[in-house]
């Protein structure tokens, strides 16, 4: 397995200098990646979840890879239909380029509909948005020249260049824990990124479904890529009440054990939740103190193994 951290890119107390300083601790510790999130326009309805200041993830990213040297880097998830295939294409292709092949792109459609009122586009459409500019995003990377003539975009004799690094394009990662979600990963994805997990529905539910999909689609089934938030206590969680990665050290090493057994190869560590404030960076010690136990006592970073 390979184990990253999600980057702490908003809220109050967030600052250039502490993301430089987590990136520098991920690559330092031996985290395989690094991921951010993707907001455009700050509504109140995001900033309930996601208050201001809100760094801009693909310039975030391109910084971060200047200041890094073999850590990948990515998103968790840039919301697809914000941008046009052919920005999205220039853009990743790049960072890709300027990253030396270190890019992740973690991808989804999208939940506040807020904000796709204020870029005038269709909330109800995002699934199928998504879908056809994904298909459009790879035949701009793996393509001389591109056209495509779609529903919601269309073009013709286009070129991306530079074009990625990584052959035939950058890894994607299809964000959500639905059905649409699923059979997005199977036909678009290398990887099914999961977020806020309940290990019995993953087993039980979500991995056979997944499995379903591919197979009646005569595909691979995607990679397990779960984004995990990390919670220490002193006092276990009533396993009814709790998601993975939250409870003592035993309850966390248990998740851990069953996601190796359900073959994740990637973890997404999310501290989002550890500090007074969830919505807040200013105090870091909890995550920090949570993240060297974990890398301490559950997993091994060097060999992608648990302890």
């Amino acid at each position: 397995m390979e184990f990253g951290l999600k980057l702490p890119q908003f809220g109050h107390g967030t600052t250039p200098g502490l993301m430089l300083r987590w990136a520098q601790f991920a690559e330092a510790v031996g985290f395989h990646f690094i991921l951010t999130g993707d907001h455009i326009a700050l509504t109140h309805e995001v900033r309930k979840d996601y208050p201001e200041p809100y760094y801009e993830p693909f310039t975030t990213m391109a910084w971060v890879a200047a200041k890094t040297r073999k850590i990948k880097l990515g998103f968790t998830v840039i919301v697809v239909p914000y941008r046009h295939p052919a920005l999205l294409a220039h853009i990743t292709a790049t960072l890709d380029q300027l990253s030396e092949g270190r890019l992740i792109l973690g991808v989804g459609v999208g939940w506040a509909e807020s904000e796709f009122e204020v870029l005038g586009m269709p909330f109800h459409e995002r699934g199928k948005m998504t879908d056809e500019y994904l298909t459009a995003l790879k035949l701009l990377w793996t393509n001389e020249t591109a056209s495509f003539d779609g529903k919601y975009v269309q073009f013709d004799d286009v070129m991306t260049s530079p074009q990625p690094v990584q052959s035939p394009h950058p890894p994607i990662w299809v964000g959500g824990n639905s059905r649409p979600a699923m059979r997005r990963a199977v036909h678009h994805g290398e990887a099914w990124h999961p977020i806020g997990l309940n290990l019995g529905w993953l087993r039980d539910k979500g991995m056979p479904m997944l499995r379903r999909i591919a197979e009646e689609a005569g595909k691979p089934t995607p990679v397990l890529a779960p984004r995990i938030f990390c919670r220490l206590t002193d006092e276990p969680i009533p396993e009814d009440e709790r998601i993975a990665g939250e409870g003592t050290l035993d309850q966390v090493r248990r998740d851990f054990g069953e996601l190796e057994k359900l073959e994740a190869q990637y973890i997404l560590l999310d501290t989002k939740r550890n500090s007074p404030s969830a919505q807040s960076n200013r105090h870091q010690d909890e995550a920090w103190r949570d993240l060297t136990i974990m890398a301490d006592q559950v997993f091994d970073l060097s060999t992608g193994t648990l302890r």
